[in-house]
């Protein structure tokens, strides 16, 4: 998970997050996953094509570790928008955007039935409760198609530009999360920004043949941390200030757990 922090300029002040997981079938058939996005407004257009350059996120990990672990991908296409939530193809992903997720049944119709999950309705009620100024998108996959998938990449503008967050609110049920019980995690959590002092993070090596319409929304350095599958953690949000990824010096300890309520809890340190 990426989140970077930059003054693009085209768009003003703006976060790019970057996501890629590694698919693990325990069903067979339609799946999604869900992300919410803290951003008022999000459109088809503010996803980014990677391209040939599916090793993005990868090469942003190798930069703080290096690790033997390829990439492999999709690109994204075209979209059609429904009275509230917008429907659009990203190879083996159908995304649905809203600003309200309890719309989100009235599009399901509107997902290939081999990627059409069953969607419990409370779950999309409690992201409408916890999230209500977020944009929500749930990404439908057949399980047979995961692990062909390139990262997500986008941009917005975000509700607060002096807080990074990058979504990884836990609950693989299908049902709502469960804020009261530690959850497992086994993720790589990065971050940039382009106000970074000399010196700061860690160099990122692109390849030469990068469209410099993807480069221009990508990090030249940045820091990163691994939280690893011995490690339990509250449910919750990877988060930091900016002023404080400016002063870390790489360790990143002052990344937080933020929990829907708000609250937020210090992680332990390295």
């Amino acid at each position: 998970m990426y989140c970077g922090r930059q003054h693009h300029p085209e768009h003003g002040l703006i976060h790019v997050l970057g996501y890629q997981n590694t698919a693990v079938s325990l069903a067979v058939g339609p799946n999604a996953m869900l992300l919410h996005l803290p951003t008022r407004h999000l459109t088809p257009e503010h996803f980014l094509p990677v391209g040939h350059s599916d090793d993005v996120l990868q090469r942003m990990v190798d930069a703080v570790r290096p690790v033997d672990v390829s990439a492999d991908g999709i690109d994204w296409m075209g979209w059609e928008p429904t009275p509230s939530v917008r429907v659009f193809e990203h190879d083996v992903y159908t995304v649905l955007l809203a600003d309200d997720p309890t719309q989100i049944p009235t599009a399901l119709w509107r997902v290939p039935s081999y990627r059409r999950p069953e969607i419990d309705p409370e779950l999309l009620s409690f992201y409408a409760e916890h999230f209500p100024d977020h944009t929500i998108a749930l990404c439908c996959f057949s399980n047979t198609d995961a692990r062909r998938a390139k990262p997500l990449l986008l941009w917005y503008e975000p509700l607060d530009p002096d807080r990074l967050t990058v979504p990884a609110l836990d609950s693989h049920t299908g049902g709502t999360p469960d804020l009261d019980a530690p959850v497992p995690v086994d993720h790589w959590v990065l971050f940039a920004s382009d106000e970074a002092p000399d010196g700061w993070g860690e160099p990122v090596e692109y390849p030469t043949g990068m469209r410099e319409r993807l480069r221009a929304f990508l990090p030249a350095r940045v820091v990163g941390r691994r939280f690893d599958e011995d490690q339990d953690l509250p449910n919750g949000d990877f988060t930091v200030s900016h002023a404080d990824l400016l002063a870390c010096d790489g360790d990143l300890d002052r990344v937080e757990r933020l929990r829907p309520t708000g609250e937020r809890c210090a992680l332990p340190v390295m």
